[in-house]
């Protein structure tokens, strides 16, 4: 019997949010399964990151590249392949990919209803394609498959999963299977408001936790934020404590595989004006969960993933054949084969026309001299960062200008050239930099 599999999405969440204190339920999870401690996303930026998901290609080749590109009504989805083999489907919270970013060109559903079409294949829809629109940390509204509007009470994260758990307690064990995408919106901060909004019973029982160390010694606003912030994922956590519950309660949980992770992180203002957007670590790394009943394996994998490796790795659950347009390979083939990456591939965009690698050792990054909302790509880029993770993990000392490390700038750059033609993009001309930078 195929498995239920359930892909539990949050929203910037930082990698080192992942601890048995902040989310004990994810914690315990993973440690049934599997806690993957080298997740990277592929683009650090909301849109995007879900084009990739969706698709199983790269931003720059589903040309949804920056927040505000469709995807295209044609593009095949991960609910067309799991609908073809006998799979129900479900889709819950924030989708983000059917609205045009130019204000009064194209194609606008931000605060209105998703039309069927560009649904992604769902068959059953509670969502928003701009829920920080729609909604607030509390209360809110959604649209069902035909359109109509469901409001909703209450923290945002409770009724997105209620949602949810809505889905499961109207199946049972003879159903078919199912995949549900649950794609919440928190931590992700309250664009309206310019504030991350937590869950109010508990904001002060974290008011004193420990800031990450590699934004410390940085100027940022992760001094008002953080508690807020933590308190989001802790509530996030909370759900997926109770959507398990309810899998146990209707017999489904050893038949389901659930994969948690996030479409980026967050610097809080350290990197540059915003939270993401960057090739850093804080804006990259991403918690990495995959267990349930039906992947209980008990271990730590350190591996480098990246999250185009996601969309095969679900579809490998279900038995369902990879297609060659996916840019990812499945985290079971390579654990089968024992296998991993030799480095994760960033696109960077909006903030510039960026690319990066992340290997075990270094972060090497390029960027071009145009503007990350004027285009997708370039033919020349110049060295932007180089970082010696295992000397400097916090990214405090840019070695992009050490003579020292010509010879290992010259390697990386020809790893990140070809991993950019990979991704069908033009083989770059990579410059060394032309600007000094301290962090």
């Amino acid at each position: 019997m195929k498995p239920n599999i359930i892909f539990y999405f949050s929203d910037q969440q930082r990698w080192d949010t992942l601890t048995p204190e902040i989310m004990p339920n994810l914690w315990q999870l993973s440690e049934e399964g599997t806690r993957f401690t080298n997740s990277f996303t592929c683009q650090p930026v909301c849109g995007p990151a879900r084009a990739c998901l969706q698709s199983g290609k790269y931003a720059t080749q589903c040309e949804c590249y920056w927040n505000g590109v469709p995807l295209k009504e044609e593009e095949k989805t991960l609910a067309d392949y799991f609908n073809e083999n006998g799979y129900d489907t479900a889709y819950i919270g924030k989708w983000h990919l059917a609205s045009d970013r130019i204000p009064k060109v194209g194609r606008h559903y931000e605060k209105t209803a998703v039309p069927k079409e560009l649904q992604g294949g769902y068959k059953y829809w509670r969502a928003a394609d701009v829920l920080e629109f729609t909604s607030h940390g509390y209360d809110g509204y959604v649209f069902d498959e035909d359109g109509n509007k469901i409001d909703f009470t209450g923290y945002r994260a409770d009724a997105i999963n209620e949602f949810a758990v809505e889905y499961i307690n109207n199946r049972t064990q003879e159903d078919s299977p199912f995949f549900m995408f649950i794609s919440q919106l928190e931590p992700h901060h309250q664009n309206d408001r310019g504030h991350f909004e937590g869950f109010k019973e508990t904001i002060d029982d974290f008011k004193d936790y420990p800031i990450p160390d590699d934004l410390s010694f940085l100027k940022g606003n992760y001094k008002k934020e953080y508690a807020d912030y933590l308190s989001a994922i802790n509530r996030l956590d909370y759900n997926v404590g109770k959507l398990v519950d309810v899998l146990k309660e209707k017999g489904l949980y050893e038949n389901t595989v659930i994969i948690y992770t996030s479409d980026h992180g967050c610097h809080f203002k350290t990197r540059n004006l915003e939270y993401k957007r960057s090739c850093h670590e804080s804006a990259t790394h991403t918690p990495l969960v995959i267990g349930g009943g039906a992947y209980k394996k008990g271990n730590v994998d350190d591996r480098l993933v990246s999250l185009i490796d996601l969309p095969p790795t679900m579809l490998q659950f279900a038995d369902i054949y990879v297609p060659s347009t996916f840019s990812g390979i499945s985290l079971l083939e390579q654990i089968e084969k024992g296998t991993e990456r030799e480095n994760v591939f960033i696109q960077i965009s909006e903030s510039q026309v960026g690319r990066a690698i992340r290997t075990k050792k270094y972060k090497y990054s390029v960027r071009a001299l145009k503007s990350g909302f004027l285009g997708k790509n370039s033919k020349l880029y110049f060295e932007d960062y180089l970082y010696d993770l295992d000397n400097d993990p916090n990214e405090r000392l840019n070695l992009v200008n050490d003579k020292n490390f010509k010879e290992i700038r010259k390697k990386l750059a020809e790893q990140l050239s070809a991993e950019m033609e990979k991704a069908w993009e033009l083989k770059p001309k990579i410059r060394p930099a032309l600007f000094k930078r301290k962090k």
